[in-house]
């Protein structure tokens, strides 16, 4: 894990579907397809899948994946604009940006957040969807498409400059999710890891905390590629139960 920040430049970006955005983004149900992807891209911007300053994949990948008429995801991209999330620009490398944080919170701002969410209940609820979903992944077993999609999102973290390390952390258990082959508990996972990265937020990053993830990364990513499925649910409970210790630590 190196110190330098994050690489970017014109243009650089996700730019498509396949770059960690997959378990978020999915086709609307009919009848409230422009809530419904509003709610999808919201997500995409508070879990940092996209950093600011960088660029949404182009609006036909969008309006594709997500089952909707360009129409209704300009209207979309219309609102997230209006609440300063993101930003339109032009020319040849144009598109919708997100728009960057611009200071980190003041304590003021910590405590309206910390006073607005049940902590308890945004913990234990990931924490059984992440103990479930690495059991499924380790019991079902997985493709080796699926595994190397596994092993890419573990390496992207240890290769992870510090400020980019919570993004990169969030599309690795948002790959494990996914790939229990559950919709329901992906969509499920990606709406309260929005909740859990707001309350990460508010507290410093650790060296030496993450260095003690990684090492759990590790081992869960391995007992779910073995199929110790015992063993993967048992690796993700405590990892689940080290963040958690920091956040009440630091936030209760």
């Amino acid at each position: 894990m190196t110190q330098a920040g994050p690489d970017s430049g014109p243009g650089s970006g996700p730019g498509s579907l396949g770059d960690g955005l997959t378990p978020v983004l999915r086709p609307v149900r009919a009848g409230n397809g422009f809530e419904e992807a509003l709610e999808q891209i919201l997500q995409v911007v508070r879990l940092g899948l996209v950093p600011g300053g960088e660029r949404l994949p182009a609006e036909r990948e969008l309006a594709e994946r997500l089952g909707i008429s360009r129409v209704t995801l300009r209207e979309v991209l219309k609102v997230l604009q209006d609440q300063g999330l993101v930003e339109s620009r032009r020319g040849r490398y144009g598109g919708t940006f997100v728009v960057p944080r611009t200071d980190a919170p003041g304590e003021q701002e910590l405590r309206r957040r910390v006073a607005e969410v049940d902590i308890e209940d945004v913990l234990r609820f990931r924490e059984v969807l992440e103990v479930g979903a690495a059991g499924l992944c380790a019991a079902h077993g997985l493709d080796d498409d699926q595994a190397d999609r596994l092993r890419e999102a573990l390496a992207r973290t240890h290769d992870a400059p510090l400020a980019d390390y919570r993004r990169l952390d969030t599309m690795l258990h948002l790959t494990l999710a996914e790939l229990c082959g559950s919709p329901s508990l992906t969509a499920q996972y990606a709406a309260v890891r929005a909740s859990v990265n707001d309350l990460l937020d508010c507290i410093p990053l650790l060296v030496r905390n993450l260095e003690h993830s990684q090492r759990q990364h590790t081992a869960l990513v391995e007992a779910v590629l073995d199929g110790d499925a015992d063993g993967a649910r048992e690796m993700m409970r405590e990892h689940c139960a080290g963040t958690a210790a920091l956040l009440r630590g630091f936030l209760t």
